[in-house]
């Protein structure tokens, strides 16, 4: 359990690193830097599927496809969604939009939890029910003082929702899927890395070629622990653990030298207030299992 939750915190803190690592892979454009980190993820993904043995299992997805040739389109949607916010992810930090998209990622699990209440129907306690009250609440004020919600904002918190509900609707929820989400996009990637002109970025950065190595390490890394941290750990303490990602991009926003519109005061601290009920709603979820799970030890 340990190990699981020290894979997961270490995902955390390397997707905060790819955060403060896009500011140094200026002057690459957004197109630039999603291009080079698709070609650099793919190799990644093969190297987990052969980590963990998973290479008999993705045989038996080919096969699947073979037999549900409809089953392309709906990962060439998924493809695009996940495509456009690994996109938004590193493109933020360069075009003063990290405290947006970082407050995206903090409102997406209160969508998730409004998306699993009204397409799922699952029953909701109090801790979330009050979670999407104050989230409700933060987005109204948003809207009243600053005349809207930033866009950036709402695309992470509906795209990943959405994509998360396709791929499970079609039992795509996999390792297998990923790969062949980022393989649609490596063509796109191929074409924006070509209408780049690196030695004119050498120029601007000379240590260019050292930032984009750590971009596939870390992209690699980041990728190999959350898997890691998803096979060892249960569903409802890695779904807890998840919230540190987006405590970390927030404050990787500020650290960068963004400021918080006072617009959007009365949104932090009610999405602040959300997730805390929602962790305090994961805490007990995981002890609940936990005396579950020693009852049923007691009566074998």
């Amino acid at each position: 359990m340990l190990k699981g939750v020290l894979f997961s915190l270490t995902a955390s803190f390397l997707f905060g690193c790819l955060y403060y690592l896009a500011i140094h892979l200026r002057p690459l454009a957004g197109e630039s830097v999603f291009g080079i980190r698709m070609v650099l993820t793919l190799p990644c993904l093969f190297l987990a599927l052969l980590l963990f043995k998973k290479w008999n299992e993705f045989s038996l997805f080919l096969q699947r496809l073979k037999r549900e040739p409809k089953l392309f389109l709906v990962i060439f949607i998924t493809s695009a969604i996940v495509g456009g916010q690994m996109w938004l992810f590193l493109w933020a930090p360069n075009s003063g939009k990290a405290i947006e998209v970082s407050m995206g990622y903090l409102l997406m699990p209160i969508v998730m939890v409004a998306f699993g209440k009204i397409f799922y129907k699952e029953l909701l306690s109090r801790n979330k029910w009050l979670a999407i009250i104050f989230a409700f609440i933060g987005v109204v004020s948003n809207i009243i003082l600053a005349g809207k919600l930033s866009l950036e904002s709402v695309f992470v918190c509906t795209g990943y929702p959405i994509y998360f509900y396709l791929r499970r609707k079609f039992g795509l929820s996999h390792l297998h899927s990923f790969v062949f989400e980022i393989a649609f996009l490596v063509p796109v990637a191929i074409y924006f890395i070509s209408k780049t002109d690196m030695q004119a970025v050498q120029q601007v950065n000379p240590h260019i070629y050292i930032f984009i190595a750590l971009l596939g390490i870390i992209s690699g890394a980041a990728l190999i622990s959350y898997t890691l941290a998803s096979t060892i750990l249960p569903f409802n303490l890695l779904g807890l653990l998840g919230y540190v990602e987006p405590c970390v991009m927030l404050l990787i926003s500020f650290l960068i030298g963004e400021k918080l519109n006072p617009d959007a005061y009365i949104l932090m601290s009610c999405l602040l207030i959300a997730i805390l009920l929602l962790i305090l709603d994961g805490i007990q979820a995981v002890r609940r299992s936990h005396r579950k799970h020693k009852a049923q030890i007691k009566v074998k």
